[in-house]
């Protein structure tokens, strides 16, 4: 690689790491703004809270990456505009291929990253995410009930404990279970704890009594004990109840699924839509790349017609991409639309090419109706006496 191509690799590699990093923050943080009540509301550390948060990270890398591409790449030509540098560089004999080189070349990065996040990062970071909610779930006692409050995991399941020992005692029970319609079930007891046997957990408590209620019309049955276990497992979903999700599911996992599998005979063409998004996804860091370079890669010296440029340029890309997710929707109604999914980003890339290459020389760009040129106009109108006032104030 040459000089050139070497100087805005780097520029182009610096900003799509700052951008990608704050892109992922700003995920990460929402992510961590719904998943809050893993702390306040059921009794977990922050540590929890951080894995949990993190092993979601992945399953938007695939979205975030290339947009943080495009935002770069617009961000690096407009700054080799603004040095003069793509002027000096034209001057000098370049060509828009000089520019495109580096920038090719970390799309296409950015592509293999993106696709090795698709078939080996994203499955097993939800399988990890699912690990934990088992876990958050098989710690029922141990850290979901808080002492003094009534805590539900789950729809007509209610516990309460009074206090909790340093030992880990719990002491003051009460655990209300209407999960059956046939019958109420409510447990008091004044001690218990936690007893682990392998995989299973159980309660054991003491010296209290079982409230069952069969009909609401009838009596309550009162029975008195002095040790009764309760198996958590009970209060758990079954297994049987979880399936994994295509999401979840690795490479092979989605070309030949199991004949009995529940989730594929339920909708097979969501299996279909997953599949071809994780080989259609890696092509639009290329189509991004080429569109921001037709818009964005000549020189230019108009800053208004420069400010449009970069704008039809991130538009266009950003409904190509809108459109591609629509598409991955249809595909799982209509399997043979799965073409559409690969002709958005190829198309994509057709007219990136065309315009550097055919339209650049015909000068199609600057004869191209550009229905943003009045409303930017009008922005820039409003914008610049206000700058100007600002301006003389603080000079004053």
């Amino acid at each position: 690689m040459r000089i050139v191509g070497r100087y805005v690799f780097r520029q182009a590699a610096g900003a799509l790491l700052l951008i990608l990093l704050s892109l992922s923050g700003i995920v990460w943080i929402a992510l961590a703004l719904r998943q809050l009540n893993v702390v306040t509301s059921q009794g977990q550390d922050a540590m929890r809270l951080l894995s949990m948060t993190t092993l979601a990270l992945p399953n938007m890398m695939a979205l975030i990456a290339p947009i943080a591409l495009l935002i770069a790449t617009i961000h690096t030509l407009n700054r080799l505009n603004g040095d003069s540098e793509l002027i000096v560089l034209t001057a000098a004999g370049g060509t828009v291929w000089t520019i495109a080189r580096p920038l090719l070349l970390l799309a296409l990065l950015v592509s293999i990253a993106v696709s090795s996040v698709n078939h080996f990062v994203m499955p097993w970071s939800l399988r990890q995410l699912r690990e934990l909610v088992v876990q958050v779930r098989t710690d029922l006692l141990t850290q979901v009930i808080q002492p003094g409050r009534f805590t539900s995991p789950e729809s007509n399941l209610t516990f309460h404990i009074r206090d909790r020992a340093l030992d880990g005692e719990l002491q003051g029970i009460l655990l209300h279970d209407l999960r059956d319609p046939k019958q109420a079930l409510s447990y008091l007891a004044e001690r218990g704890a936690i007893v682990k046997q392998g995989n299973s957990a159980y309660l054991l408590m003491s010296k209290g009594h079982i409230i069952r209620r069969p009909d609401p019309k009838e009596a309550a049955q009162i029975i008195a004990f002095d040790s009764f276990p309760v198996d958590l497992t009970r209060f758990e979903k079954k297994e049987g109840e979880v399936e994994l999700k295509p999401r979840e599911r690795y490479f092979g996992e989605l070309v030949r699924p199991d004949a009995g599998d529940v989730v594929y005979k339920r909708s097979p063409g969501q299996f279909t839509a997953e599949l071809h998004e994780r080989f259609s996804n890696p092509l639009y860091p290329f189509a991004f790349v080429l569109l921001a370079l037709a818009f964005a890669g000549q020189a230019g010296s108009t800053r208004q017609s420069r400010v449009q440029s970069v704008v039809l340029a991130f538009l266009l890309a950003i409904g190509t991409r809108l459109s591609g997710l629509a598409v991955n929707n249809l595909v799982v109604l209509k399997p043979a639309t799965v073409p559409l999914m690969y002709l958005l980003p190829l198309g994509g890339m057709a007219i990136g090419l065309f315009l550097m290459t055919i339209g650049a020389r015909l000068g199609i760009l600057r004869g191209l109706p550009n229905p943003l040129a009045p409303l930017i106009a009008r922005l820039a109108s409003t914008i610049a006496p206000r700058t100007a006032s600002a301006s003389r104030r603080e000079g004053g």
